[in-house]
């Protein structure tokens, strides 16, 4: 009886040995134990919208006749881009580069039709919310006749942002009460003219935190908790200033390193576990695998490789926690950089198979309560990304191979055995104890 025992408790060790004997991680440590982020259930999935791809003219219009399209890829909020009229003296036709910050630049549309869109995106249960550039604006802005609203050298001439390489743009002085009351006048115009939900802060980090805790609490008392404010920082005292989500920058640098053969997925979950630590309850990352700024140099494509590599990076960024962002272009995976100081025409239905499975992954996300807001635990699995969410009832798998080979990984031992659903597939299996991957194949699986 002993004996017998005994066996029970080899057999599946030695089974278990066999397997990784082909593993591409050579018996490295089967699970990771650092608890990377605990719970960061969220509801909010961004679309940025670059209105330069939707039409070289009325672009605001195009944009409303795309709603339900982008609603169908999980969206709740609709970021524009800046459409404000931009700057000629000194220009390079950057539209982060704000003649007025008032005044709508003709080349996207009207007042009508900027309302048109708010309304209807309103009417499909998305908010909608603006790009605004609160440290600089162009040199030929009405603001540059108030000299002293802006950052001046030892000579008194005032001066582009130091060590940005912006020569486009001037950059405003936060000493000065007056400047300061007209910009938190000019955000404060939008949501009470045209309804919008918040904003998408330009470069946070150079505006003051006073004047960002001051802004937010007089746009709140405007807009209430519909109020969404999106820092393009870094800094977790962004959050203090009442910020609701902050960039995830060494996030998405890690992840393109990790598909780039610079980095490890151990990697990828430290700085993960770093940039959530401390966060505010109700608080996000944004998380990424490419954006306006990403786009510009490199297509997703060339950065993670094909295609596959691109959606396996998709995958990760918007499944490992934080706030998923879709930038207009890499649903159709674009395959080329695209500078948003251009227009660019964009053909929707170029590639249909690769915007359905798109839509498909998040479907998934937004019906799964175990994926947003349950525990996260990660697993050591070689080049293979493993990850598990668990809550009171479920449990959910994803397994993304971030190479271009095909590998074979040990399953995390806990998980071998279980009954899983794929999601994309419906096919329920046992899961083995080592699977192979195709390059870039990902599973996404739910616990029977």
């Amino acid at each position: 009886m002993k004996f017998r025992n005994c066996l029970s408790m080899i057999l599946p060790m030695l089974l278990l040995h066999l397997f990784t004997g082909c593993s591409d991680n050579s018996g490295e440590g089967i699970e990771n134990l650092i608890p990377v982020s605990g719970s960061v259930g969220n509801e909010v999935v961004l679309y940025e919208a670059n209105p330069r791809v939707f039409a070289q003219s009325n672009a605001l219009a195009a944009i409303t006749t795309r709603l339900d399209e982008i609603k169908s890829l999980g969206t709740t909020v609709l970021w524009l881009m800046p459409i404000y009229e931009q700057g000629v003296e000194n220009a390079v036709g950057s539209p982060y580069c704000v003649k007025d910050y008032k005044k709508l630049s003709p080349e996207y549309g009207t007042m009508d039709d900027v309302k048109t869109l708010v309304a209807e995106a309103h009417e499909k249960g998305m908010r909608v919310i603006f790009d605004w550039v609160a440290n600089h604006t162009s040199w030929d802005n009405a603001w540059i006749q108030n000299k002293t609203w802006y950052t001046q050298d030892a000579g008194g001439n005032i001066i582009s942002p130091e060590g940005m390489g912006w020569a486009d743009v001037a950059d405003l002085n936060y000493d000065n009460a007056d400047m300061r009351a007209a910009m938190l006048e000019a955000m404060k115009y939008w949501i009470e003219t045209v309804d919008i939900d918040g904003y998408r802060c330009d470069y946070a980090e150079g505006v003051p935190h006073d004047f960002w805790q001051q802004a937010i609490k007089e746009l709140k008392a405007i807009k209430g908790d519909e109020l969404l404010m999106l820092a393009e920082g870094g800094e977790s005292a962004l959050f203090a200033d009442g910020f609701d989500l902050v960039y995830g920058w060494n996030f998405a640098q890690e992840l393109q390193d990790v598909f780039a053969g610079k980095s490890t997925l151990s990697a990828l979950y430290k700085v993960h576990n770093q940039e959530y630590k401390g966060i505010p309850t109700g608080k996000q990352r944004l998380r990424y695998s490419t954006n306006h700024d990403l786009a510009a140099e490199k297509s997703p494509l060339e950065v993670y490789k094909n295609e596959r590599g691109a959606m396996a990076a998709f995958v990760i960024s918007s499944m490992l926690g934080g706030t998923p962002l879709i930038y207009s272009s890499q649903e159709i995976a674009y395959d080329r950089p695209l500078s948003f100081f251009e227009y660019t025409s964009i053909d929707w239905s170029s590639n249909a198979a690769y915007l359905n499975e798109y839509k498909q992954l998040m479907q998934i996300y937004d019906s799964s309560a175990t994926l947003r807001e349950g525990i996260l635990k990660t697993y050591e699995t070689g080049n293979v990304a493993s990850f598990y969410y668990k809550n009171e009832e479920n449990g959910l798998l994803v397994m993304v191979n971030t190479t271009d080979e095909m590998l074979t990984v040990k399953t995390p031992i806990e998980r071998a055995g279980d009954g899983m659903k794929n999601l994309m597939t419906g096919e329920v299996i046992i899961l083995p104890m080592a699977l192979s991957l195709e390059p870039y194949q990902y599973y996404i699986w739910e616990k029977e």
